[in-house]
């Protein structure tokens, strides 16, 4: 296994995990993989650094067994990379590393289930209009693993909420942190919508990070029709750089919405949503014909 040059003490787990993955540019290169980059000339474009420097960090990715390399052309021959189970486990801490960034280094330290419009992670999801949304799998109310993105439906609406109360109780100050309620709301709304996004042609897809038990609870009281999906282990916040807050032992998505093409790229984004119920008229407006 590949090592840096930083010396990690053979008993600490942290120490070791530095001496693994302790350079930033191999972050960097996770948090890409992530996105869906998956080919050398879209990552060095992405991270702006030299071919030499992007080549060593990915062999030594591959040789950390954090990386996987599979040939799609010869002569000459290129590969795509993507994450290996090992890799994949590095998405919460990255996305723990943009929460205490969003929080400590672009915001004042305060504790916020949201942001304003003109606070950098709100800049950040509106750049991902243009994009592809890879794909992402997730555990759904329906029992099986469903991909973000309908593939069936012209559109997708997907939103993400923090939390609901429903069965298992919120955290302890929860309505002290801005953002946070309104999660209940919010599916009742795009329920009692939902015939009108289904005659459009338009799939809706609720994202927390609740386990896929409570989801389904949740679900089954309320009779939600639409998917409820979990990412429980921040697949999808690590794709697309969700904005999260800690809250209650582990991290929650701030309330966003997305609308999503056929064709999987990002059409409109809503952050921050002030008003969720002009938010759902936003939705189902918004989507082209």
């Amino acid at each position: 296994m590949r090592r840096s040059t930083f010396s990690p003490e053979p008993d600490c787990a942290i120490a070791q995990s530095l001496g693994v993955i302790g350079d930033g540019w191999e972050l960097l290169i996770v948090r890409d993989l992530a996105r869906g980059l998956t080919r050398f000339d879209e990552l060095a474009g992405s991270l702006h650094i030299s071919r030499k420097v992007l080549t060593e960090r990915l062999n030594g990715l591959v040789d950390s067994q954090i990386v996987d390399k599979t040939a799609y052309q010869d002569r000459p021959t290129r590969y795509a990379y993507q994450l290996t189970p090992r890799g994949r486990a590095l998405l919460p801490v990255l996305v723990a590393l943009q929460d205490w960034g969003d929080r400590w280094l672009l915001g004042d330290g305060s504790l916020t289930g949201t942001n304003t419009a003109d606070d950098l992670p709100a800049q950040r999801l509106q750049e991902l209009v243009g994009q592809r949304v890879p794909y992402v799998g997730l555990p759904s109310t329906a029992g099986t693993t469903v991909d973000v993105v309908d593939a069936e439906a012209r559109a997708t609406v997907l939103f993400g909420y923090p939390a609901t109360g429903r069965p298992t109780p919120l955290p302890e100050g929860w309505d002290d942190i801005a953002g946070t309620t309104g999660c209940t709301l919010e599916n009742r709304l795009f329920a009692g919508r939902y015939d009108e996004f289904a005659a459009k042609g338009i799939a809706i897809r609720g994202v927390s990070t609740q386990r896929p038990d409570e989801q389904k609870a949740f679900a089954e009281v309320e009779k939600v029709p639409h998917l409820l999906l979990s990412d429980l282990e921040l697949e999808l916040a690590a794709a697309l750089r969700l904005p999260t807050f800690r809250a209650g032992g582990y991290e929650r998505l701030k309330r966003v919405v997305l609308v999503v093409g056929a064709d999987r790229t990002v059409q409109a984004v809503r952050y921050p949503v002030t008003d969720i119920a002009d938010t759902v008229d936003w939705a189902l407006t918004t989507t082209r014909h």
